[in-house]
C-alpha cells in the first residue's frame, strides 16, 4: 500500500512528496527544501517513519522543484533521475532562481534518465512515467494504476494548469497532453500537484476552465 506525504517548501510554496510503502522504501519527488528548517522537516519525517530513500526523481526541473536535490543526493546517497529533455533547466536553475530573487546552489547534472513508459520501482510498488510536456520541455507525471495516485508536478492543478510562458512552454501541447493522457485516467484518481491542494481527475474533467 502506497502512502503519500506532502511538504510545502521554499518561497514559491512548492510541494515536495515522499512516496513510500509497507517495506519502508521511499521515493523523494521534486525535492524543494531550501533552508535548514525545511531540510530538517523532511529528514525528521523520514527518520521518524523509519523510511529508506531509494530514489530521487523529478516531474520537471524548474528551480523551485530542485532546490533540495543537493541535500537529498548527499544525505541519502541517491542518484538524481529526470527526463533527458529537462537537462537544460538543471543547468540553468541557479540563474533562473536569481531572476526570481531566490538564490540557490547550482545542481550538478543528473545521474540517470527515465522516459515515458518506464516503471520506477521501490519496495513492493512502482510509479509509471507518463510524459506530459508543455509546462516544461520534458515534464512528466508519475502514476500508480492500482491505487489511482498521480503525482502531477506543475502539469495539472486544482482548477488550473501549469503556466506555459516559461522557456520550453507550450499551451497547446500542455492542454493536449492533459486531455489525452491524464483525463483518460479513472475519475477517482487523486492528483497530487506541484503547488496547492490535491484534486481528482473527475473534478478537473468537469470543472477545470482550461479543459472544459
Amino acid at each position: 500500500m502506497i502512502s503519500v506525504k506532502k511538504f510545502t517548501f521554499n518561497p514559491v510554496q512548492e510541494n515536495t512528496y515522499v512516496v513510500y510503502d509497507e517495506t519502508g522504501e521511499c521515493v523523494i519527488i521534486d525535492a524543494g527544501c531550501n533552508d535548514e528548517n525545511e531540510r530538517r522537516e523532511l529528514d525528521n519525517f523520514i527518520s521518524n517513519e523509519h523510511l529508506k530513500p531509494v530514489r530521487l526523481i523529478n516531474t520537471h526541473c524548474h528551480f523551485d522543484h530542485i532546490m533540495g536535490v543537493n541535500h537529498c543526493r548527499t544525505k541519502y546517497h541517491l542518484q538524481f533521475e529526470i527526463h533527458p529533455a529537462e537537462l537544460p533547466l538543471v543547468e540553468q536553475a541557479a540563474e533562473h532562481g536569481d531572476m526570481f530573487g531566490i538564490p540557490m546552489e547550482p545542481v550538478a547534472a543528473p545521474d540517470s534518465f527515465f522516459n515515458e513508459g518506464d516503471q520506477l520501482t521501490f519496495g513492493n510498488s512502482y510509479l509509471q512515467v507518463i510524459a506530459a510536456p508543455g509546462h516544461s520541455p520534458g515534464g512528466v507525471v508519475f502514476y500508480n494504476p492500482e491505487q489511482k495516485i498521480l503525482i502531477a508536478g506543475d502539469v495539472l492543478f486544482y482548477g488550473s494548469i501549469g503556466r506555459t510562458d516559461l522557456p520550453g512552454g507550450s499551451f497547446e501541447r500542455l492542454v493536449s497532453n492533459i486531455k489525452t493522457k491524464l483525463l483518460t485516467l479513472p475519475e477517482e484518481t487523486i492528483v497530487y500537484s506541484g503547488h496547492g491542494t490535491e484534486t481528482t481527475i473527475g473534478f478537473e474533467k468537469k470543472k477545470n476552465p482550461f479543459l472544459t
